[in-house]
């Protein structure tokens, strides 16, 4: 199949030649795995995914280093996360060593998508769904699960330019006892219709708030980082944590605060954070960068919240965003290879 040119990608659009899957029955375990072509799925049309959203997925990407060598980017973490999920949804455990093994041989048959591109990159999307044909609030008795590849280029296609959010407490992505902590497609569906409102108010990015204090949470679909002198006197980077299961643990949120805590130069927290910290931070002039973070886009730095009626600035980029930009150098230096490390692993 004809290879799409590598700087001209939409997110999403694009498929490589061959896939992964594996099914399982209770009855049974697991059968036999194997890549073969991209196909359809063939369903019963009483699937529980399809009536009741028993349905996991990851996003993770391969990347072509500087060495002409092919790496994932800490798959075990992946790996972690989405047996997390599947539990959470009455799926099958799967083994994890043999999950990362699956995924790194699909991307070697189809090494020849893997873009050559530091800017470009390849996209990989496990997912496991119930497939049990049987209407009834209840367990899968039967499962599949599959890996989809496709070269990707930039998530936002305006590169750095940062985003502005929309924040509207009336809006609830996840709460406490909820399912917010797990990726699974059941706690995306319901965020599109309120993007779309963000889009209408001249916004690109929704900032989910929660509980009556306005809780932070997540912004769009990615995890929130705060970098900023804290009352204390300190220079500190705060992200929401993950005790209170609004936040879903994120790969790249946490190849961050590692990457923090072994630079040592400022002080490294998890834990709630409210708008009414923001806003007194703003005012103070202790704020100096908000920014996302996630798979898609490694690092995405933040301009403004419309929040209770007003445009709030954030002067991330006011001297340059040195802390985003510089987590964003340091991670996709390990990702394409100029930087070695543990978290890359090779195919081979």
């Amino acid at each position: 199949m004809t290879k799409p040119d590598p700087n001209n990608l939409v997110f999403g659009a694009h498929y490589s030649d061959h896939m992964f899957e594996v099914e399982w029955r209770e009855d049974r375990g697991w059968g036999q795995p194997r890549i073969c072509r991209l196909h359809d799925l063939k369903l019963h049309p009483g699937s529980k995914v399809l009536h009741y959203a028993i349905e996991a997925f990851e996003g993770m990407k391969a990347y072509r280093g500087t060495d002409d060598k092919i790496r994932l980017f800490r798959p075990d973490l992946n790996a972690k996360r989405m047996l997390r999920s599947a539990k959470r949804l009455t799926l099958p455990m799967f083994d994890e060593s043999e999950f990362v093994k699956s995924i790194s041989k699909l991307v070697d048959v189809d090494r020849d998508w893997v873009p050559h591109s530091t800017s470009s990159t390849l996209y990989v999307r496990p997912t496991i769904i119930g497939t049990e044909g049987s209407l009834g609030v209840a367990k899968s008795r039967s499962a599949l699960l599959y890996v989809l590849t496709g070269p990707v280029g930039p998530y936002y296609p305006t590169g750095f330019k940062p985003v502005s959010l929309l924040a509207d407490p009336k809006f609830v992505r996840s709460w406490s006892g909820g399912a917010g902590a797990y990726k699974m497609g059941s706690n995306y569906a319901p965020t599109i219709a309120v993007q779309a409102e963000a889009a209408q108010r001249n916004c690109q990015q929704v900032l989910w708030l929660y509980g009556p204090d306005h809780e932070v949470t997540e912004v769009g679909t990615m995890n929130l980082l705060m970098y900023w002198i804290n009352e204390s006197g300190e220079k500190e980077l705060v992200t929401p944590g993950l005790d209170s299961g609004l936040i879903l643990p994120g790969v790249t949120r946490q190849s961050l605060l590692d990457l923090a805590e072994k630079w040592g130069e400022f002080k490294v927290t998890e834990r709630p954070l409210f708008m009414k910290e923001i806003l007194k931070g703003l005012k103070e002039n202790r704020l100096k960068e908000l920014f996302g973070c996630g798979t898609a886009c490694v690092v995405c730095p933040i301009e403004s919240i419309l929040y209770d009626g007003q445009k709030v600035n954030i002067p991330t980029m006011k001297e340059g965003a040195p802390i985003t930009m510089r987590f964003y150098k340091e991670l996709t230096d390990i990702q394409f290879g100029r930087t070695k490390s543990p978290w890359a692993v090779l195919v081979e």
